[in-house]
C-alpha cells in the first residue's frame, strides 16, 4: 500500500492532497523541512485525514526537537502547543502530541536525549496506527457481502491515515477477500476529498467506483447496503464528527433503513467531551466555496458558511469499528470500556 507520508532524515515527504496538489491526475510530492512547514501543510490540507494528522504532527515536533542546538523542556513544550492547534476538530492531532508531551515532561529523562527519544515515538505512533488500521479492516469487512454496494464520503483510505485507512480500509480488506463490491464516491463539497482523492485510491486498487455529487444522496439510497464513513472525533456517547455532508447522509441512510457505520481508530475517541455539542467544529476560509479550480463560482463578496465538519448523533449510528472490535449502541458504556483497555 503507498503511503501519504515519509520521514525521511530529518524531513517529511509527502504526497500533496490539496486542492491544488495535482492529484488525481499529476500527483506532486513535496519535502517539509521545519515544524513550521508541517503545520502550514496541515492547515492547508497538504496533509489532511485525522489519523494522518495525527502522525504528522507527532513527526513535525521531533523535527523541530533535531533541529534545535539546545532542546530544552519549554521550547519543546512550547512547539507542541503551536502544533496542537493545527486544526481544531481532529482528537488524533492532541492525541499524538500528548503522547509526545509525556516524554519531554518526564524529568528522568535528559534534554539532549529528547529529540531521538520523540523521533522513535513519533515512528512508533506511526507503525500502530499503521497496525490498527490492519485489524479495522479485518473486523469491518465481514460486514460487507459478495456484491455489496456500499456509500461514502471524504476520503479515508491509505491517503488520509498510515496503513490501509479506515472506512476505505474496510472496503480494501474486502476487496482483497474476493468480495465483489460496488462502492459509490460522494464528490465531498466544497474540496471534493472524495471526487479527488478517493475515487484516485479506488481506481488504483482497481475496485469498481461510481461518483455522484453530494446532493444525489437521496436518489442512489435505496440502492445502497451499507455507508461506512470516517470520524475525526468521537465523543463519550458515540456522537461523531465527520467531515461536512456526513450528517446528512446519515439521515438519508436512516430513513433507507441502510446500516451506517462509523470506522475510526481508538485514537479517536474523546472521552472529555460527552456529546458531540462540545466538539470545537473547524470553520474554514470563504474562499474554498466561493472558487472552485481557481474561478469564483459566486459573487466575489457572496456571503459564505463554511464549516468543515458536522456531528452526526448516536442515533443515526448502527455501530463504531475499531481495531478493538465493533462496538455497537448503546455506546457511552462500551467506549469507556475500549478507551480504559489503552
Amino acid at each position: 500500500m503507498p503511503r501519504a507520508i515519509r520521514y525521511l532524515q530529518g524531513q517529511l515527504l509527502i504526497l500533496d492532497q490539496s486542492i491544488d496538489g495535482g492529484l488525481p491526475n499529476n500527483p506532486r510530492y513535496i519535502r517539509l523541512k521545519t515544524y513550521k512547514e508541517v503545520i502550514r501543510a496541515i492547515k492547508e490540507l497538504k496533509i489532511r485525514g485525522a489519523p494522518l494528522i495525527g502522525v504528522a504532527g507527532a513527526y513535525g515536533l521531533a523535527i523541530a526537537a533535531l533541529s534545535l542546538k539546545k532542546p530544552t523542556v519549554e521550547k519543546l513544550i512550547t512547539i507542541a502547543r503551536e502544533i496542537s492547534r493545527a486544526r481544531p476538530t481532529a482528537v488524533n492531532l492532541t492525541w499524538a502530541i500528548n503522547r509526545m508531551l509525556k516524554i519531554i515532561c518526564d524529568s528522568k529523562v535528559p534534554a539532549s536525549k529528547l529529540p531521538q527519544l520523540l523521533l522513535k515515538e513519533a515512528q512508533d505512533i506511526e507503525a500502530q496506527e499503521e497496525k490498527k488500521s490492519i485489524l479495522i479492516g479485518e473486523i469491518g469487512a465481514p460486514l460487507l457481502k459478495d456484491n455489496s454496494r456500499v456509500i461514502t464520503i471524504c476520503n479515508t483510505g491509505w491517503l488520509a491515515s498510515p496503513g490501509i485507512g479506515t472506512a476505505l480500509g474496510v472496503i480494501y480488506t474486502a476487496h482483497r477477500q474476493g468480495k465483489k463490491l460496488q462502492v459509490y464516491v460522494l464528490e465531498t463539497r466544497p474540496l471534493l476529498q472524495g471526487a479527488r482523492l478517493t475515487a484516485y485510491e479506488l481506481k488504483q486498487a482497481k475496485i469498481p467506483y461510481t461518483v455522484i455529487t453530494d446532493n444525489m444522496i437521496g436518489t442512489v439510497m435505496n440502492q445502497i447496503d451499507l455507508a461506512l464513513v470516517g470520524a475525526d472525533r468521537i465523543a463519550r456517547n458515540g456522537d461523531t464528527a465527520n467531515k461536512i455532508g456526513t450528517l446528512s447522509l446519515a439521515i438519508v441512510a436512516h430513513y433507507y433503513k441502510v446500516p451506517f457505520f462509523v470506522v475510526a481508530p481508538t485514537s479517536s475517541i474523546d472521552l472529555t467531551k460527552k456529546t458531540g455539542k462540545e466538539i470545537p467544529i473547524e470553520h474554514r476560509a470563504p474562499t474554498e466555496v466561493r472558487i472552485l479550480n481557481n474561478i469564483y463560482i459566486t459573487p466575489k463578496d457572496a456571503a459564505v458558511y463554511n464549516p468543515a465538519f458536522d456531528i452526526t448523533p448516536n442515533s443515526l449510528i448502527s455501530g463504531i469499528i475499531t481495531e478493538k472490535g465493533i462496538i455497537r449502541p448503546p455506546f457511552t458504556k462500551s467506549l469507556l470500556k475500549i478507551k480504559d483497555a489503552d
